[in-house]
């Protein structure tokens, strides 16, 4: 067989390989057993083959709850905010750390700007929530510029900005790195011949930089329109409290919550269930809109 000749051909290759397939055959592949649940009134007692089976009960449980609107909105609304606003911010970053010319002051630039994301989620909602508190440094700052003194995280309307901006601050140097290798494949003799033809830099990044990364920057747009339902319930229930539910209640908080709290399983395996179909549905459909119109495509 071709594969088994391959095998005696690279047998190194083959060796490293099996961690990597052994992480996702017990991390990712074998837990999806799991699904059963959302079909089942699962009990740890009956476990997974003596649980009572009820079909799509908890799907309909949960398109017909008070909260299936707003978790959807909720998720929706913060998704296509961090989509309009974070996703572009870390390509800007990197076309202008790219156009630096002293190497000491863009490694210090990048330096500082991977840092937060490296910091822990529990210790970035703490600062945010000093900072955004009645007495805090950012509201302080918002006071002098003629702004009212408040709880501004305790406030539905400035849930999403506080979460979106955050997201920036935190992503934006270590979601640059990736478009800066791009940037470094680049042919440098495509810039020469730029300017040799009169392009300035303004130019030269329109017609030279931007084409040269547009496969990196639609295979992550690809990326992440298949995890648009997938905001992460972490940071949102480090933030979030009963006052701002309403702005910032999303599906994965909503999981954790009928889940492990209400240890409602089957149910929020439903839900979680239904947030990954959705998510696989965009990811395949915007795959290929992007192989349509672009010719670039995950598969």
């Amino acid at each position: 067989m071709k594969f088994l000749r391959d095998i005696k051909r690279n047998p190194g290759l083959y060796i490293i390989m099996i961690p990597v397939l052994a992480f996702f055959i017990i991390f990712a592949y074998v837990p999806m057993f799991g699904i059963v649940m959302a079909f089942q009134n699962y009990t740890p007692k009956g476990g997974f083959f003596h649980s009572e089976f009820v079909g799509l009960k908890h799907f309909i449980d949960f398109f017909g709850s008070v909260y299936f609107g707003r978790t959807i909105g909720n998720t929706l609304a913060i998704s296509i905010l961090n989509l309009v606003f974070g996703f572009p911010i870390p390509i800007i970053f990197a076309l202008m750390l790219n156009e630096v010319g002293n190497k000491y002051f863009k490694k210090t630039i990048q330096t500082v700007s991977y840092l937060p994301y490296f910091i822990s989620v529990v210790v970035v909602c703490g600062l945010i929530a000093d900072f955004t508190a009645s007495d805090g440094l950012v509201t302080e700052l918002i006071v002098a510029l003629g702004g009212e003194r408040m709880n501004y995280l305790g406030q539905a309307q400035f849930f999403r900005p506080i979460y979106i901006l955050s997201d920036m601050w935190q992503g934006i140097g270590f979601n640059s790195i990736i478009y800066l290798a791009a940037l470094s494949g680049i042919d440098q003799e495509l810039y020469e011949a730029a300017a040799l033809d009169g392009a300035g830099r303004w130019r030269q990044t329109l017609h030279v930089t931007l084409p040269g990364i547009a496969s990196t920057v639609i295979i992550l747009l690809i990326l992440r329109m298949g995890s648009m339902f997938s905001v992460g319930y972490e940071k949102i229930i480090l933030l979030y409290n009963t006052n701002t539910y309403e702005t910032a209640d999303v599906i994965s908080s909503y999981v954790y919550r009928m889940g492990l709290q209400n240890m409602n399983y089957s149910y929020s395996a439903a839900v979680g269930l239904f947030n990954s179909v959705i998510n696989t549905a965009l990811l395949v459909i915007s795959n290929k809109i992007s192989a349509k119109f672009s010719d670039t495509s995950l598969f």
